[in-house]
């Protein structure tokens, strides 16, 4: 697991947590509470193997080192 995946991960379960809180200050079900739980906790693994996944290649696809052969002169 790479670091930005890991740090982006917590980050939204924290928030999930505080809107969990949120929803049960509220007065929301705790049925309701969970369902929406495990559906944030999805969408934010989701996000985040999106967000953190490398390209392939550079700009045009190709690879992301110069020549793999000798320098031209």
């Amino acid at each position: 697991m790479s670091s930005s995946f890991g740090v982006y991960l917590i980050g939204f379960i924290i928030l999930v947590i505080g809107l969990a809180l949120g929803a049960r200050l509220a007065g929301v079900p705790s049925t309701w509470i969970a369902v929406g739980v495990i559906c944030l906790v999805g969408i934010g693994i989701l996000s985040a193997v999106k967000k953190t996944q490398g390209k392939p290649g550079g700009p045009t696809g190709g690879p992301t080192s110069g020549p793999s052969g000798p320098p031209r002169y």
